[in-house]
């Protein structure tokens, strides 16, 4: 059974930072799709960043270049969202989610398996 597992959500001031993890549990290998969604309040959920688990291939939207980067420590089967100079539009409940996938895919609509979901709040 494939779990994913969110954690470091949390209230941060606009200019701060915080890293969200992503623990996934059960995939046979390591060919699949990690993507990053958030849904803010009021608001359809969107694809925020993405990576390939065997290449490293990363994709961001453009409100998020420069400012997230995602990554992968393929040891722990954790990926990592570091979120730097956050500001009150980037609040938003964030999930993550995975799928074997031959390429990188920042639709939802590809994705079977999601995280519970986290909370990032950032204060301005």
């Amino acid at each position: 059974e494939v779990q994913l597992v969110e954690s470091g959500g949390g209230l941060v001031q606009a200019g701060g930072s915080l890293r969200l993890s992503c623990k996934i549990h059960g995939f046979a290998d390591d060919d699949y799709v990690v993507g990053w969604f958030r849904q803010a309040p009021g608001k359809e959920r969107e694809g925020v960043s993405c990576i390939g688990k065997v290449d490293d291939t990363t994709y961001y939207t453009d409100s998020v270049k420069g400012r997230f980067t995602i990554s992968t420590d393929h040891a722990e089967d954790t990926v990592y969202l570091q979120m730097n100079n956050l500001q009150p539009g980037d609040t938003a409940v964030y999930y993550c989610a995975a799928e074997p996938l031959p390429v990188i895919a920042l639709q939802e609509k590809y994705y079977r398996y999601w995280g519970q979901g986290i909370q990032v709040t950032v204060a301005s």
